[in-house]
């Protein structure tokens, strides 16, 4: 697998598998793709529009967001995706929205929360109800995050699905708030639901790897306290998520969305030293306990990922040695006190 431009990214992330394209054909009707304009959103929605000709089915493929990148808007246009630019805090502009039998709701919170907590519950509590009340005859799957899970031991395979929920800090308080919100409009209006708990998404232009990637690339020291963490390729991860789309039920239904192993951040960052050539500057030691998923559940219902962590080092290290494109959106896993 060789990856040398945006362009042929974008375009492996955005590969459907048959499973998703046996998604759409379960799942009829318009889709619509709330916050479209985040990291996963772009290439999720070409999946979409892709696996849609492949079932060979007429929808419509809608995404909304603020849309402040014009030319992201552009791309997603001309990827067969009707765009509608607002602001989802508002309650008219929701209500104004199409009606669709299908939505998948990515809009959320997470980065600089901490000084703006107001816009984090607003964001991961109250928009999913404006979702809800908008939404309510159709069939929703809604992004979460394994921070609902406590911390917990490395040595085992991660937190399951029907395991207790602790969050741990503001964001993470937040995004329970948001599955309970959901939840809470499953129950009362009967609404098909689907929670997507990801831990982490990752291609060549961001993600855990990336973090750790440049840190040892820059000789940088690396806090190993957070010393162990799952990873899923973006594209999997992609496809998973649409997937879930027809798992969408009352009471709702919660799917962890993570890789198959648990990486030790230590022997990450020492296959990223020898591919780079570089020295390795590790500091603090590893903690017995982590954020941790087990994916197993999404595997066994729509597939291994297929791309693998092998697979992806060779990858992250080429993209970075010839300085292509990056986010520069840290995704801070490493915190341990919640504070993003």
């Amino acid at each position: 697998m060789n990856i040398s431009n945006v362009e042929q990214l974008d375009e492996l992330l955005s590969t459907p598998t048959e499973k998703v394209v046996e998604t759409m054909q379960q799942c009829p009707g318009d889709i619509v793709l709330l916050g479209i304009g985040g990291k996963m959103g772009p290439t999720l929605g070409r999946m979409v529009v892709r696996a849609t000709k492949q079932a060979g089915i007429d929808r419509r493929v809608i995404g909304v967001s603020r849309f402040s990148n014009e030319s992201l808007r552009d791309q997603l246009n001309d990827w067969g995706i009707e765009t509608i630019a607002g602001d989802l805090l508002n309650p008219d502009f929701v209500n104004s929205l199409p009606d669709a039998p299908n939505v998948i709701a990515m809009a959320a919170m997470k980065f600089g929360t901490t000084g703006n907590e107001h816009l984090t519950w607003a964001m991961n509590t109250f928009l999913p109800s404006l979702i809800c009340q908008k939404y309510c005859d159709s069939r929703i799957a809604a992004f979460s995050t394994g921070n609902v899970y406590s911390l917990v031991s490395a040595a085992g395979r991660g937190s399951k699905e029907t395991d207790t929920l602790a969050p741990v800090g503001e964001y993470a308080m937040s995004a329970l708030g948001r599955e309970r919100t959901y939840q809470y409009f499953c129950s009362t209006r009967q609404t098909p639901t689907c929670l997507i708990r990801l831990n982490y998404a990752t291609e060549l232009r961001y993600g855990v790897l990336i973090d750790l990637a440049l840190q040892v690339f820059n000789e940088q020291p690396i806090d190993v306290s957070m010393g162990h963490v799952n990873v899923i390729w973006q594209g999997d991860a992609n496809a998973m998520s649409i997937c879930a789309l027809a798992d969408a039920g009352v009471p709702a239904f919660a799917i962890n969305v993570s890789g198959p192993e648990i990486l030790k951040i230590r022997s990450v960052c020492e296959t990223f030293a020898d591919a780079f050539g570089k020295q390795l500057h590790v500091v603090g030691a590893e903690s017995p306990d982590a954020l941790l998923n087990d994916g197993s559940i999404g595997h066994a219902r729509y597939g291994l990922p297929r791309v693998s962590f092998d697979q992806m080092v060779p990858l992250i290290v080429d993209w970075i040695q010839n300085e292509r494109p990056l986010l520069g959106k840290p995704t801070h896993f490493e915190s341990r006190t919640g504070v993003f």
